[in-house]
C-alpha cells in the first residue's frame, strides 16, 4: 500500500492500487462542496490501527538491528492525490485549487494536518523510532505558493508532534524546494532531506548548522556498475563530510532495480564512512 494512502482512506476516500499506475482514487474531489464527503472528524487509532500493528510487529521482527523509522505524506502532497485521482506531472487541478478555492484548500490541508499527526504520534506509540515526512510534490509550487500551502503545515506537524511526544528525531523531505531549504531547516525538524539536484556545498550553505542534511545521490546512479557506485559514495561523503549528515539517496528505490547494486551502495557508505572517522 502506498503510503499516502492509510490517511485518505481514513477521510473516507476510495483508493485503489493498480499496476503501473500505483495509488487511484476513482471519485477525486472535483470542487470544494466535495469536502462535505470527507468525514469531519477521524479516530485515527480506530481507522489506521493496522498500520500501528504491522509497525509494531516489524519493530519486533528486526529486533534491534536496524533503527525503525515511521513515515507519512504531507499535507499538500496527500492534496494533490486526493484531487487529481492518482499522479500527474503537472499538478494543474490541484493547484487550480490554491488559485480559484484558497479557503477550501486550507480547510483540507489542515483536516489532512490534524489526521497526519495523530498518524505520527500512533506511530511512535506503535514502535517507530524516527519519523519522516515527505512533501514529494513541492516541485509543483513556486516560493510563494510553498509559503503559503506547504511550510506553516509542515511546522506545524513538528510543532504539534513534539508537544506529543516530547522528542526529537523528526525528518523533513520536500522534493525540488530548493528555494526553500533555509525556511525548511528553521522549521522544527532535526533533520532535512535533499534531491539528487542540488549541490551539497549549496546545500551546506542554505541549511546553515541548524539541522542535520540527508540523501542526495541520485537513484538511479543504482543503475550504474558496483565499482561506479562505489566511486559516487565516496565523492558524495566527501562533499559533506560526516558530521551532521545522513547519507542515503535523494528519492526512492525503484523496482526494478538489483538489490546487490542497493548493498554496494550500503557498503561504500560503511566503507568510507569508516575511513573518515578514523
Amino acid at each position: 500500500m502506498c503510503s499516502y494512502s492509510p490517511m485518505v482512506q481514513a477521510l473516507g476516500m476510495d483508493v485503489r492500487m493498480e499496476p503501473g499506475r500505483g495509488p487511484v482514487f476513482p471519485e477525486p474531489l472535483k470542487g470544494p462542496e466535495d469536502l462535505q464527503k470527507l468525514k469531519p472528524t477521524v479516530d485515527v487509532s480506530q481507522e489506521l490501527g493496522y498500520v500501528f500493528r504491522a509497525i509494531t510487529l516489524t519493530r519486533h521482527k528486526i529486533a534491534g538491528q536496524v533503527p525503525l523509522i515511521g513515515f507519512t505524506g504531507a499535507p499538500w502532497t496527500l492534496m494533490t492525490y486526493m484531487i487529481e485521482g492518482g499522479g500527474s506531472n503537472t499538478m494543474s487541478k490541484a493547484k487550480r485549487w490554491l488559485y480559484q478555492n484558497p479557503s477550501a484548500s486550507h480547510q483540507l490541508l489542515q483536516n489532512l494536518t490534524d489526521v497526519i499527526v495523530d498518524y505520527l504520534v500512533g506511530q511512535v506509540a506503535a514502535g517507530a523510532q524516527a519519523l519522516q515526512v515527505f512533501e514529494s510534490h513541492a516541485g509543483c509550487l513556486g516560493p510563494r505558493q510553498f509559503d503559503d500551502f506547504s511550510l506553516p503545515y509542515l511546522r506545524e506537524i513538528s510543532r504539534r508532534v513534539k508537544q506529543k511526544l516530547n522528542a526529537e528525531g523528526l525528518i523533513v523531505f520536500a522534493k525540488d524546494a530548493h528555494y526553500a531549504l533555509e525556511d525548511l531547516s528553521q522549521s522544527g525538524y532535526e533533520v532535512v532531506g535533499l534531491d539528487w539536484t542540488i549541490r551539497p556545498q549549496e546545500a551546506r550553505e542554505k541549511a546553515g548548522k541548524r539541522v542535520t542534511l540527508q540523501g542526495n545521490l541520485d537513484p538511479c546512479a543504482l543503475y550504474a556498475s558496483k565499482e561506479n557506485i562505489e566511486e559516487m559514495v565516496k565523492k558524495m561523503l566527501e562533499a559533506f563530510g560526516c558530521r551532521s549528515y545522513i547519507a542515503n539517496l535523494g528519492h526512492g528505490l525503484y523496482p526494478d532495480m538489483d538489490p546487490e547494486h542497493v548493498g554496494a551502495f550500503i557498503s561504500a557508505v560503511h566503507k568510507y564512512s569508516e575511513k573518515k572517522e578514523n
